[in-house]
């Protein structure tokens, strides 16, 4: 089996907190290869832009939404981002979190993270300190624009299309540690290591 995949390479995708940033943090972290994140890159051009970006919660600050607004009106920063992690994939071996970078490279063993919604409003109220119903319109929120822009920047139906991923994986009733457990079987067997 390890001689039709050629390089390590996992990408991963998924809605807004599922745990998408831990399992690719931790698989990268066990399968001793680097870890990039989708993420990181855009707060990283946040930052150069004078915004105040740091940490996971940002995006879900008043000030998150507003560069979320930019990103709409200009596409440009998310296609800056997009080419980078393109390259990063080339270069390989990777972990790549990212919102559509499955949809844009032809390798690796893609991941597709769902859950519940309102698992995922409590995780984020938890994470971010927000009240509950705050989390669940933040998400709400954020998911339908994102969505939007990326119909209109690529074409794809985020969330809608699965047919990239080879591992579609709903977390709502997993902890971190199987989610680990069950990925990390499915991509050593992916990849014969």
């Amino acid at each position: 089996m390890g001689s039709r995949r050629e390089r390590l390479l996992v990408l991963i995708s998924g809605q807004a907190a599922t745990g998408k940033s831990t399992l690719g943090r931790a698989l990268a972290r066990r399968l001793g290869i680097p870890y990039y994140s989708g993420g990181d890159a855009l707060m990283r051009l946040a930052r150069k832009m004078g915004f105040n970006a740091k940490g996971r919660k940002w995006w879900d600050t008043e000030e998150g939404m507003r560069f979320l607004r930019m990103r709409e009106e200009n596409f440009e920063f998310d296609r800056k981002v997009d080419e980078e992690l393109i390259q990063i994939a080339r270069e390989g071996p990777a972990v790549i979190d990212g919102w559509v970078i499955p949809w844009l490279v032809q390798d690796g063993f893609k991941i597709w993270l769902k859950a519940e919604l309102e698992t995922r409003a409590r995780r984020l109220a938890k994470r971010g300190r927000f009240a509950y119903e705050e989390a669940l319109r933040v998400l709400t929120e954020r998911e339908a624009r994102n969505r939007e822009l990326y119909q209109r920047l690529y074409g794809i139906r985020w969330g809608e299309d699965l047919s990239p991923f080879h591992l579609v994986l709903d977390s709502t009733r997993l902890g971190k540690e199987e989610v680990l457990r069950l990925v990390l079987t499915a991509v050593r067997y992916y990849f014969d290591v």
